[in-house]
């Protein structure tokens, strides 16, 4: 069965897209959603100075505030409706997660199937809706205490702006949550991640000229940029190698016997992932990152003692904001992996399905030997994640590139192409599979036709 499958995704090519209507429907939505998307990036704030923000935001830039504003698809930098972006989801999805895993009735709702799950994704909206208000309110306040050269940033301070700006960026997040549903429903692969990779990819062509621009002008050399760019290349090399990467664990089945006679075994192989987690970690950290910077919002750019000292300890390239950064990413590198993967679980499947791994006996064994090397694996791909996330802040610090290269948003677009490309094919193995069926199903009406007639 396995080599069948095999066998169709192999033959699974590109030229029977044009057969798979459902399949072109599908990215056709996607498209459409993910344009829509790009169109609410270009809807400022009402009660902005554009001129003055920008003027603002030019004197601010670098570090955090560059990783934000490219994951929100320089939402950010214009002060759009979607200038949260999904951050608020994601944090939202995170205090959920961590919920079902300690709170015991979170822990028993998760157990009770789709009902339970249902109940959890609208728990995770409401929290959704609270974090987007809170920090909405501390971005409204931070905005009314920035002062450019020419004055303040908005245009009307007061108790009308801050409520309408509420409104409109809580609008926002709670469209980008609905868009993201429905992109995952009704379109190919994980919505939440494609509307990050959206805004991600539209953002790098402008940071890749204004790298070009700053050679032009000779801040670097063309040796520097050419190192730039092949490291950009070997960083998404590395990238894809170490996303296909897995430890593959053999498992024997017992004999069977068989028409002839002959007593055969079945073996295969459980594949634990590199990088189990995928884009979660990065994205997990860098949501919670944010939560710091809107505390330093409450009190604007001139804040006390306490956010002065947050700011201070969270800019880029210091000490603290690496460490920070590296033990959340690695953290919920482990967190998920445990989340998604149950060895105890895998073990008990095993022994109910006959199956053995070679040297390790059923149940109890089976489940510590799973944990084991599961732990191992996490580890590689913790490591690799904490080092391709930390990439961008030491060529920042070390050689101050002019934008946020590579690292987290390179491991984001790259994982999320692998991921849809891997939902495309799937789609197109069973556009294969209902095309055998179809036919078969025709050739036996046709031979009973055939017996029916003699």
């Amino acid at each position: 069965m396995a080599s069948a499958v095999e066998q169709l995704a192999k033959n699974a090519s590109w030229g029977s897209f044009s057969k798979a209507t459902e399949l072109k429907r599908r990215i056709l939505f996607v498209l459409g959603a993910l344009l829509v998307y790009r169109l609410g990036t270009y809807i400022p704030i009402p009660g902005i100075d554009p001129h003055i923000w920008n003027e603002i935001f030019d004197q601010k830039a670098g570090g955090i505030l560059d990783m934000f504003n490219l994951f929100s698809g320089g939402s950010l930098e214009r002060m759009t409706i979607f200038a949260l972006n999904i951050m608020p989801y994601i944090s939202a999805a995170i205090i959920m997660q961590l919920a079902t895993a300690m709170v015991p009735s979170m822990e028993a709702l998760k157990k009770e199937g789709e009902i339970g799950r249902i109940k959890i994704n609208q728990y995770t909206r409401y929290l959704t809706v609270f974090l987007a208000t809170v920090q909405a309110y501390g971005l409204s306040v931070g905005l009314e205490n920035l002062q450019g050269a020419t004055g303040s940033a908005v245009i009307d301070p007061g108790a009308f702006f801050r409520i309408s700006t509420i409104i409109t960026i809580v609008g926002g997040t709670v469209f980008l949550m609905w868009l993201g549903e429905q992109i995952t429903a009704r379109g190919i692969g994980n919505g939440i991640s494609l509307i990050i990779f959206a805004g991600i990819v539209a953002e790098l062509p402008r940071a890749f000229a204004t790298t070009l621009e700053l050679g032009r002008q000779g801040q670097f050399g063309f040796l520097e940029l050419a190192l730039i760019f092949i490291g950009i290349i070997g960083v998404i090399v590395f990238i894809v190698f170490m996303e296909r990467a897995y430890r593959r664990v053999a498992v024997q089945y017992p004999k069977r016997q068989t028409t002839s006679g002959a007593a055969m075994g079945d073996s295969n192989h459980i594949p634990l992932k590199l990088n189990t987690a995928g884009v979660i970690p990065p994205i997990f950290a860098s949501s919670l990152l944010l939560l710091p910077m809107t505390l330093v919002g409450f009190s604007g750019a001139e804040g006390g003692d306490f956010t002065s000292t947050i700011a201070r300890y969270l800019q880029n390239g210091t000490i603290t904001y690496m460490v920070l950064y590296g033990a959340l990413v690695a953290f919920f590198c482990f967190f998920y992996t445990a989340i998604v993967f149950n060895p105890e679980d895998n073990a008990d499947m095993l022994r109910k399905n006959g199956g053995v791994i070679p040297g390790i006996r059923p149940g109890k064994s089976t489940a510590e030997h799973l944990d084991h090397l599961m732990t191992r694996v996490t580890t590689i791909g913790a490591v690799y994640l904490v080092f391709i996330c930390l990439l961008p802040e030491f060529m920042i610090s070390k050689y101050s590139l002019p934008f946020y290269f590579g690292g987290t948003s390179l491991l984001i677009v790259v994982t999320v192409t692998l991921d849809t490309v891997g939902h495309i094919q799937s789609h197109l193995v069973a556009h294969q599979y209902e095309g055998l069926i179809k036919k078969s199903n025709l050739r036996n009406s046709r031979r009973s036709g055939r017996k029916g007639r003699v």
